[in-house]
This record gives C-alpha cells, sequence and structure tokens, in this order.
C-alpha cells in the first residue's frame, strides 16, 4: 500500500509528548498514529482482535516484549532450537 502524507494541528506540548513517547517506544510518531487510526478501524469494523489487543494485560506483556527486543535483550533461536 502506497504512503501519502497528511497535515495535522495539535497542541504544542501533545507534540512534544508524541516525540518524547515515540523515542522512548523506539518507534516514529507517524506509527504512533498508523497504530491508533488502525485500533479505531478495527473497532469500527468489529474485528475480533480487537478484544485480545485491548486487554491491559495482554498490551502491557505486548509492549514488554516489544521493549526487549528493542533493547536487545531477547536471545533468538534457531526452529530446531526451539522444537
Amino acid at each position: 500500500m502506497g504512503k501519502s502524507k497528511i497535515n495535522i494541528t495539535l497542541d504544542k506540548d501533545l507534540i512534544e509528548y508524541a516525540k518524547i513517547y515515540a523515542e522512548e517506544q523506539r518507534t516514529s510518531v507517524s506509527e504512533i498514529f498508523t497504530q491508533f487510526v488502525l485500533g479505531l478501524k478495527r473497532t469500527k469494523d468489529g474485528d475480533p482482535t480487537e478484544a485480545i489487543i485491548s486487554d491491559p494485560d495482554f498490551k502491557e506483556s505486548l509492549l514488554e516484549t516489544i521493549s526487549r527486543i528493542r533493547s536487545g535483550k531477547v536471545k533468538w533461536l534457531s526452529y530446531k532450537e526451539v522444537f
């Protein structure tokens, strides 16, 4: 899918928060908005995965896993090592 630009207007403090949050999560502000809009779309479309994703424990676990992967604390195993 091709990408296009969109201009939005936000309060300066919200923009700064988005930048800081993106940096802490090692992602981009664009990706934050993409995930937010996809969440809205899933809810509207009645996507059953939204129930799982919206679970606070699942979300916390997922964010922890992403953080560990980004920090390099995860040891990757080969297929043979796992099975």
